[in-house]
C-alpha cells in the first residue's frame, strides 16, 4: 500500500498519465508498426496521424487510449498546465498470450495456428517534465 502511494505521489509530480491496454488480439509485431509512428510526438498530431493511419484496425485501438491517457491526465493535473503542450512520453507493446489452435492439413496431419495478442503501455507526459534546463549561459 504504501509503495503504492509513493507511486502515485511521484507520478503526479511529475504530471505523467499512463493508459493499459492488455490483451488485445493483434499481432505485436504489427502493433508496434503503428505504435513507432506517435512515439515521442505531441498530442495533436499523434491523434492525426492515428486518424489518418493506413492500418486502421490497429490505429483505431490506439487512438482510443491515447484518449483515455489524455484524459487521466486531466484527471491527475486538475488547473495545472495545459494539454496543449502533452507528449506521448512512452510507448511499448509487449506480447501477450497466444492462443494455439489446430487446422486440418493434408493426409491427416494437422498444422498449429498461433493467434498472438498484444499487451500496450502509453505514457503521456507534459513537455516542460522532458525540456532540461541549462543553466550556464554563453558568453
Amino acid at each position: 500500500m504504501l509503495q503504492q502511494e509513493l507511486l502515485k505521489d511521484i507520478q503526479a509530480d511529475k504530471m505523467e498519465a499512463v493508459a493499459k491496454l492488455n490483451n488485445c488480439p493483434v499481432s505485436p509485431r504489427k502493433m508496434r508498426l503503428v505504435a513507432d509512428q506517435i512515439r515521442g510526438k505531441k498530442v495533436e498530431d499523434a491523434l492525426n496521424i492515428l486518424k489518418f493511419n493506413q492500418r486502421m484496425a490497429y490505429a483505431e485501438r490506439l487512438e482510443k487510449l491515447l484518449l483515455s491517457a489524455m484524459s487521466n491526465w486531466r484527471n491527475n493535473n486538475e488547473g495545472s498546465g495545459s494539454e496543449e503542450d502533452c507528449i506521448v512520453k512512452e510507448i511499448y507493446v509487449n506480447q501477450g498470450r497466444t492462443l494455439k489452435r489446430i487446422k486440418a492439413a493434408p493426409q491427416g496431419r494437422a498444422h498449429r495456428i498461433r493467434k498472438r495478442s498484444n499487451h500496450v503501455t502509453l505514457v503521456v507526459s507534459d513537455m516542460i517534465d522532458n525540456v532540461v534546463v541549462n543553466d550556464e549561459t554563453e558568453e
